[in-house]
C-alpha cells in the first residue's frame, strides 16, 4: 500500500462507517505485526474487532430500549432456594426458541419467589440473541392503554406494544383491573397472537384471571390465545425477603405470609 493510501485509510474507514476499526487501527495493526499475521489473517483480525464493537453496541441499545427496571441474570438466580424449579428447563428457555416461535411463557407463583428476576434475566438473554424486547408492569401497561384510548391514540399504543418480538408483562394479578381494561388487554393480546412472544409473571393461577380482569368471558378469550402456544414455570416456595428476615431474627418462622398485593 502506498504512503498516500495508508494515510487516507482512517478517512476511508470513517466514510465506510467502520468507526471502531478506524479508532483502533494503529493498535490492531501493531498486534497483527507482532503476531506476524499474513494478509488474510490480519484482515480477519480487523473485521473481528469491528464486528465485536457493533455487537456490543447492538446489545447496549437493545437493553436500553427494553427498559428493564434493574439488572438480573440467570447466573444470579438462587435455584437452590427454589427447589420447585428445574434449572435445565430454565436453561432451555434461555436458548429463546420459544421467542423465535412466538410462544408465551407464563411464570407464576407467590410474591417474592423470583418471578421478576427470571423475567428480566430471560429478557436479557433474548436481547443478546438479537430479539427486540420491551418490559412493562401490568398496571403501567393498562394505564398507558387507557390513557391512550381517552386521548384517541389507542391504535398508536397498540402498535407500539405489538412491535417488540418479546413483550414482558410483570406483576399481572396483583391488583384487579377495571372492567373496561380487560377489553384493552384483549385487544393487545389479539394483536400479538402468533406474531410476537409474551412473558407474563403473575401471583394468580390462570383459573383466577377472570377475577383479576372482572370479566370471565374476556379472561377466557385472552387465555385461549396466550396459552395456545405456551410454556409454564410454576415456582413454589417462600419469599426471598421473608427468608432473609427469618434468618436475621426479624420475623418468626411461623409468621403469616405476605399479602397477595405484595411486590414480586
Amino acid at each position: 500500500m502506498s504512503g498516500a493510501a495508508a494515510s487516507s485509510l482512517p478517512e476511508m474507514l470513517g466514510r465506510l462507517k467502520l468507526t471502531a476499526l478506524r479508532d483502533r487501527l494503529d493498535v490492531l495493526l501493531d498486534e497483527a505485526a507482532r503476531r506476524e499475521l499474513n494478509l488474510p489473517e490480519a484482515l480477519g483480525l480487523l473485521c473481528a474487532a469491528e464486528v465485536a464493537h457493533r455487537e456490543e453496541r447492538r446489545i447496549q441499545m437493545g437493553m436500553s430500549i427494553a427498559k428493564f427496571p434493574y439488572v438480573r441474570t440467570l447466573e444470579g438466580f438462587d435455584f437452590a432456594a427454589q427447589s420447585s424449579l428445574d434449572p435445565k428447563q430454565v436453561r432451555d428457555l434461555a436458548a429463546c426458541r420459544w421467542v423465535a416461535n412466538g410462544d408465551t411463557l407464563l411464570v407464576q407463583g407467590p410474591p417474592g419467589v423470583g418471578k421478576s428476576h427470571l423475567a428480566v434475566a430471560l429478557g436479557r438473554e433474548a436481547v443478546q440473541q438479537g430479539y427486540s424486547v420491551l418490559f412493562t408492569s401490568a398496571m403501567a401497561l393498562i394505564t398507558d392503554l387507557m390513557k391512550a384510548q381517552a386521548e384517541g391514540r389507542l391504535e398508536e399504543k397498540l402498535t407500539r406494544y405489538a412491535k417488540p418480538k418479546l413483550l414482558i408483562i410483570d406483576e399481572f394479578g396483583y391488583l384487579p383491573l377495571e372492567p373496561h381494561a380487560a377489553h384493552l388487554f384483549f385487544a393487545l393480546v389479539s394483536r400479538r397472537y402468533e406474531r410476537g412472544s409474551n412473558l407474563v409473571t403473575s401471583n394468580r393461577s390462570v383459573s383466577e384471571w377472570g377475577i383479576v380482569l372482572n370479566d370471565q368471558v374476556v379472561a377466557t378469550a385472552i387465555l385461549d390465545r396466550l396459552l395456545h402456544h405456551s410454556h409454564v414455570l410454576t415456582i413454589r416456595g417462600d419469599s426471598y425477603r421473608l427468608r432473609e428476615k427469618r434468618r436475621s431474627g426479624l420475623l418468626k418462622s411461623n409468621a403469616a405470609p405476605a399479602p397477595a398485593g405484595a411486590s414480586a
